[in-house]
C-alpha cells in the first residue's frame, strides 16, 4: 500500500535551484527526505520519487538507484538535450520536465502522480520526441486490437486517461485496461516509452 506520504528526494548541481524545488514539493502529502548534488550522496531507500536533473550523466545515476528498489523517476533537463529527452522515455522515467518552462504546481502534480504510479509526458515534448524517434521495424500494428491502436494513437498527443476517455466515449476505468493490455503487448514500462517504442516500430 502506497505511504499516505509520498517521500521524495531530489538532485540538482544548483544549490538554488534545489531550494525552489524543496519548497514546491513540500505540502500536503509530500515530504522532502533528502537531496544531492550529481549524487554525491546516495538516496535512501526509504523514498517514493527521485526528481533529479537529467543531464550530464545524471539519468543514468538515476537508473542506477532505481535499481535498488520500487523507485519512481522524474526528470528535469533542458529543451536543447533531445538525446537526453529520448533516453529518458525509452528508460521509462514517470514524468519529464523542461528545465526553463517547468511550473510548480505542473511538476507538483506529476510528483503524485508518480507516486500513483501514473506517468505524466507533457504535450509540448511529444513533437520532439516523434521528431528523433526512427520510425523502423517491422511496421506490423497487427500486435495491437483497433481500440488499443486508437488509445495510443491518443497518448502520443498527450491525452490524460480523462481525455482519452470522454473522446472514444471509454469509461476511465476501461482506458487504464486498455493501456494495461497494450503495455504488455508493446513491452513497455509507461505510457511515455509506449509511445516511443510505437513510433519506432512505425505503430503510429
Amino acid at each position: 500500500m502506497q505511504p499516505s506520504t509520498t517521500r521524495i528526494w531530489i538532485d540538482d548541481r544548483h544549490p538554488i535551484f534545489r531550494r525552489g524545488l524543496r519548497a514546491c514539493l513540500t505540502g500536503e502529502g509530500l515530504s522532502v527526505n533528502g537531496e544531492s548534488a550529481s549524487f554525491d550522496v546516495t538516496p535512501t531507500a526509504s523514498i517514493d520519487v527521485l526528481v533529479f536533473e537529467a543531464d550530464d550523466g545524471g539519468l543514468q545515476r538515476a537508473i542506477d538507484v532505481r535499481s535498488t528498489g520500487e523507485l519512481r523517476l522524474v526528470a528535469i533537463a533542458r529543451a536543447d538535450n533531445e538525446a537526453v529527452l529520448y533516453d529518458a522515455v525509452d528508460a521509462g522515467v514517470s514524468a519529464i520536465h523542461l528545465r526553463a518552462s517547468v511550473r510548480p504546481d505542473i511538476l507538483t502534480a506529476s510528483v503524485r502522480g508518480a507516486a500513483a504510479r501514473s506517468t505524466t509526458l507533457p504535450s509540448d515534448l511529444i513533437p520532439k520526441l516523434l521528431q528523433r524517434a526512427s520510425v523502423s521495424g517491422s511496421h506490423d500494428a497487427s500486435v495491437l486490437q483497433p481500440r488499443e491502436l486508437a488509445v495510443l494513437e491518443r497518448l502520443a498527443q498527450g491525452d490524460d486517461t480523462m481525455g482519452i476517455a470522454g473522446e472514444l466515449c471509454y469509461s476511465e476505468r476501461t482506458v487504464k485496461n486498455i493501456v494495461h493490455d497494450l503495455l504488455m503487448k508493446l513491452n513497455c514500462r509507461n505510457r511515455a516509452h509506449a509511445v516511443a517504442t510505437a513510433t519506432r516500430q512505425g505503430i503510429i
